[in-house]
């Protein structure tokens, strides 16, 4: 088996399908039938069961996506330390962000970064924060970038707060806001929970939700074409743009906020581009 086996296997096992793996790895149907028949013939056993939906894998196929996976981290990690023997910043660092926060803060982020350590390559996947904390704890990722409050054992680093914040194309009665259109998006567990406590801190009414959309983004754009007011964190909000906004306030008068954390595991403490980047981020200004 070599890495060209390990992407195969990890791949084929995810997705149960030859076609999709095809695709993802952008090979031909034929060569992974082959890999397949090969490994097959060198370990003497079945690995998949081919049917008309799809593969299914057998107890000693599975094993061997299992071995693949573990063998695929420690390829990983020993190329990373080879790179650490020189104190060299210079390696793969491999990010999983929240996808809100990959599209408004990290481009220019890594654009210093990589002008600072041009040796540095970079992998990003993005999603919600629940997709980021089980990249981290699969190993998928070195470094986790995610929004709101989650529990998390290893190390954690502050990067930013962010108002939330009332926002519609006119001027609204907060007394009233209970009866007025509200433009509703779906999001990560995080977030929702602190809109739906900070709305019933402060309503005894539910909220007229008139409009159901699949992103923040999108509901900003809603907005901004006067179909009702949403709540929204500022990240997503312009210093130009033609809005009214308002900050969610607590009873004591405090402005609620959404925290955006740096994750990693305690083992990659110590490797230099990981502690590069963390002294990176906690110079990096993010108002700008």
């Amino acid at each position: 088996m070599d890495n060209f086996d390990w992407d195969l296997l990890i791949t084929l096992f995810e997705c149960k399908n030859i076609t999709k793996t095809s695709e993802i790895l952008r090979i031909s149907q034929p060569s992974i039938t082959y890999r397949l028949k090969r490994l097959e013939e060198e370990f003497g056993v079945e690995i998949v069961h081919r049917g008309r939906r799809g593969v299914a894998f057998t107890p000693q196929g599975e094993y061997l996506a299992e071995y693949a996976a573990k063998m695929k981290k420690e390829y990983q990690k020993v190329g990373e330390e080879v790179s650490n023997f020189e104190n060299n910043i210079q390696g793969i660092l491999r990010i999983s962000a929240s996808s809100i926060f990959s599209r408004y803060k990290l481009p220019p982020i890594l654009g210093k970064f990589n002008e600072k350590f041009p040796l540095v390559e970079f992998h990003v996947n993005t999603g919600w924060s629940e997709e980021v904390i089980n990249s981290i704890f699969k190993e998928q990722s070195q470094i986790g970038i995610l929004r709101g409050n989650y529990n998390f054992s290893h190390e954690k680093q502050l990067l930013m707060e962010e108002n939330l914040l009332i926002v519609s194309k006119k001027e609204i009665d907060l007394k009233n806001l209970s009866n007025l259109p509200r433009i509703y998006y779906n999001t990560d567990t995080s977030l929702k929970t602190l809109i739906d406590n900070w709305w019933t801190e402060n309503y005894v009414s539910p909220p007229t939700i008139t409009m159901r959309v699949d992103n923040m983004e999108t509901c900003k754009e809603m907005v901004l074409n006067g179909l009702g007011y949403a709540i929204l964190p500022s990240i997503l909000l312009e210093e130009d743009e033609d809005l009214f906004k308002m900050p969610c306030l607590t009873k004591q008068g405090s402005y609620v906020k959404r925290k955006t954390w740096l994750i990693y595991k305690k083992e990659y403490a110590d490797n230099v581009v990981i502690k590069a980047f963390c002294e990176f981020l906690r110079e990096w200004d993010f108002k700008k």
